[in-house]
């Protein structure tokens, strides 16, 4: 059932984030308004898995933090739903089945035989093996459901349809990740200056060249259209799924265009989060900030980047004892890869603007005149939200070191929202991904432009980037 037009998924996105956002910010004011949010803990027993996001309400049982997380999300994305003319009886059931469905995939990732992926992390759990891929696996899982689900119960589906927006789950998150990665760079100040230029750098490097290179091959060799061409140039080449709905959004592309390369940008940065870390560890483990640089620059999701950075960092750090002795002070290798991700991100904005201006300008226009408020209806709305959320967090942070020491504890509160719309986009978009449909979209052609792309001569350049500014740059020993 298709929704009656009204307030657009961007717009909606833009004010459940910034909502989330200033809710988070009590916490300034001596009130943790979001601490009742669910925090998903790494676990063997179930029962030890769930808990509040507050220290303060230690004593609220698990099941009761997961329950209130759900209400609150129904509450808000039920008020979307009904200002985007859905139904909201349809709505309601359709969001609780895709929520729990959801959480129960994350829940599964974070089992510690799945997730666990540091040798502390496996003794501390009383295990012996892992597959090491950190609680990330739990958006994995969802993905895969999804795609059971979208591909193998078509009826189902039909009956998720009403909440299956990914669209608007990953606008959202991205909205509260500002605040989230704005503590992270306050938090490494003087590591975000070291790799400033480095940063620098790598914006040109994918904005300029990675993008219009991909371009060229989708349009020259693989005669995809405009309209195709341009979203899965900025998912291959800049950050994944958020630069494929900007720049979807800036060109006015269908929905299916950003959705389709999105899913490919969450397959392949799965790939890449199973492949690269471990390639790093067996070539770079003398090279650690080399190695975290890279896994910001080369993986092209935010959640999987910072991940990658994680493992690289279990890996490399394990083996430098192991073989050398020498014991790195923990958090350099993934602060190196949020960093430098962190200024890759910042101007998504300013490409999907760009893009705007070319597209009316020189493309659907033929050179006619643009007046603003085209461009401020091509501009995609929740870039703003994501813009605010970071620069605002990133002040209230460098204005002391108790406003940092808070502002970890806001984020802690919003953070739970974001995973949680993360998950929700990853099962939804498996749900929407029907095979047969993409194939006769041109799923097949899209892949192999990807492939091409990002193992011809992505990664590759991107771990050259790296290697140029990070190499013999060790961090700090352990005291």
């Amino acid at each position: 059932m298709e929704a009656k037009k009204g307030v657009s998924e961007d717009w909606l996105s833009l004010w459940f984030g910034l909502f989330i956002f200033i809710l988070g910010l009590g916490v300034f004011v001596g009130v943790d308004i979001l601490g009742w949010g669910i925090k998903t803990n790494m676990w063997v027993d179930i029962t030890k898995a769930l808990g509040s996001v507050s220290g303060t309400l230690k004593g609220m049982p698990g099941i009761t933090s997961l329950f209130l997380t759900y209400l609150f999300l129904l509450v808000i994305t039920e008020i979307g739903a009904v200002a985007m003319g859905v139904n909201a009886g349809r709505f309601i059931l359709a969001f609780t089945i895709v929520f729990w469905i959801s959480y129960g995939c994350f829940l599964l990732g974070n089992n510690a035989y799945i997730a666990a992926n540091t040798p502390g992390m496996l003794k501390s759990f009383g295990i012996g093996w892992s597959l090491k891929l950190t609680g990330e696996a739990g958006f994995i899982i969802a993905l895969i459901a999804g795609l059971i689900v979208g591909n193998f119960f078509p009826g189902f589906a039909k009956i998720l349809e009403p909440a299956t927006r990914p669209e608007l789950f990953i606008k959202t998150a991205i909205v509260i990740l500002g605040a989230f990665l704005g503590v992270k760079a306050a938090g490494a100040l003087g590591l975000a200056e070291a790799v400033l230029f480095r940063g620098l750098c790598a914006i040109v490097e994918a904005y300029l060249i990675y993008w219009a290179v991909v371009y060229f091959v989708a349009r020259k060799y693989f005669k995809f259209s405009r309209e195709w061409a341009a979203p899965l140039a900025s998912g291959i080449s800049i950050c994944g799924i958020s630069a494929a709905i900007a720049t979807g959004g800036a060109i006015r592309a269908r929905p299916i265009v950003p959705i389709m390369v999105s899913s490919l940008v969450v397959i392949f940065a799965v790939v890449e989060l199973l492949i690269l870390p471990f390639m790093a560890q067996i070539f770079l483990w003398t090279e650690p900030l080399v190695a975290g640089a890279w896994m910001g620059l080369a993986v092209k999701t935010d959640g999987a980047a910072v991940a990658s950075g994680a493992i690289v960092e279990g890996l490399i750090r394990a083996k430098a004892m192991a073989v050398q002795g020498i014991n790195y002070k923990e958090g350099w290798m993934v602060m190196t890869a949020t960093t430098v991700k962190v200024f890759i991100d910042i101007f998504i904005g300013v490409w999907a603007f760009i893009l705007a201006v070319i597209w009316c300008t020189k493309i659907e226009c033929k050179g006619g005149r643009i007046g603003a408020v085209e461009i401020w209806d091509r501009f995609p709305k929740f870039v703003i939200g994501y813009v605010i959320t970071f620069i605002m967090m990133l002040l209230i942070c460098l204005s002391s070191a108790k406003a940092l020491k808070t502002a970890n504890d806001a984020v802690a509160g919003m953070d739970t929202f974001r995973v949680m719309f993360f998950v929700l986009t990853f099962f939804t978009i498996g749900v929407v991904s029907n095979f047969k449909k993409l194939w006769e979209e041109g799923i097949g052609r899209l892949a192999l432009v990807y492939v091409i792309c990002l193992f011809g001569f992505i990664i590759w350049v991107g771990l050259l980037i790296s290697w140029i500014f990070f190499h013999g740059v060790h961090p700090p020993l352990a005291g």
